[in-house]
């Protein structure tokens, strides 16, 4: 696998930039073209409540997603002139999470960011997202900068079909890392776990495709699995992790698993997920 299309989700704030950013440096490393995408969810929420409140609330809304877009496209034709990656701009109104989703199963990976917990009005992207898209979903924190990605890498290992997709979704980015560690938290044996070395037969994989791979377990049965591993990402001073994103269907709601919970509440480092 090669990636050669990333598309990002823009919205003219800071942190959009920031996402900006980051998928900008992912373009120009892999040579892949990037989508910039903004959507006009307000829009379509204040259809809604013109209804109850009147067409002058429909237009309020209406011209803050004008505003939101001319900020957003700034900070993207502001970037095109450097030449090192080929960059398009993309407005459209519509279901924020819908639209991502639809725009996003046309590239080889999506760059969205962590819902901050003051964003009243925000939707948890990433918890749809990462279950629907049917692509690896890069989030990035709502806090913090990020100067490098994929260098020194952290990969969540369980055995499991979601952890094997996400593993070969980030191939292209752990063969250009300098230092890739595979971590099983807890694990198992037999046909549902590890075999005798935890991690081994992955790490061997990894290694056939040029990938600096060190396996590792940890136990402990009184800490979090998920706070396990940011505890390991800070402590190698890694820049991304990587990681099966797991739930399942429950009366019509995706619930995420318990560690993929956690890391998109709490992650301090940009986290790609696949399901």
């Amino acid at each position: 696998m090669t990636i050669k299309d990333i598309l990002v989700h823009v919205d003219g704030s800071a942190r959009g930039e920031a996402r900006l950013e980051l998928a900008l440096a992912l373009a120009a490393e892999h040579e892949a073209h990037l989508v910039a995408l903004h959507v006009r969810g307000r829009t379509q929420y204040g259809k809604l409540l013109a209804v109850q409140l009147g067409a002058d609330m429909d237009g309020i809304l209406a011209r803050d997603d004008a505003e939101l877009a001319a900020q957003a496209q700034a900070q993207v034709e502001a970037r095109r002139g450097n030449g090192a990656v080929s960059l398009e701009w993309r407005d459209v109104v519509g279901d924020t999470a819908d639209t991502l989703a639809l725009h996003g199963r046309y590239c080889d990976l999506v760059v969205i960011g962590q819902t901050a917990p003051d964003d009243m009005n925000g939707r948890p992207l990433a918890d749809n997202l990462v279950l629907a898209m049917g692509r690896p979903v890069m989030v990035v924190p709502h806090s913090g900068t990020f100067p490098s990605i994929g260098r020194r890498v952290l990969v969540a290992w369980n055995g499991s079909r979601e952890a094997t997709r996400a593993i070969h979704d980030a191939l292209p980015i752990l063969a250009r890392a300098s230092s890739v560690r595979v971590i099983a938290v807890n694990p198992g044996h037999g046909m549902s776990g590890h075999g005798e070395l935890p991690g081994a037969d992955i790490c061997l994989h990894l290694s056939r495709h040029g990938v600096n791979a060190i396996g590792e377990h940890i136990r402990s049965d009184e800490v979090d699995a998920g706070a396990m591993l940011l505890n390991r990402a800070m402590d190698e001073d890694c820049d991304l992790v990587v990681m099966g994103g797991y739930g399942r269907s429950r009366l019509r709601e995706m619930v995420l698993g318990g560690a993929t919970h956690h890391l998109l509440q709490h992650m301090t480092v940009p986290v790609l997920f696949s399901h």
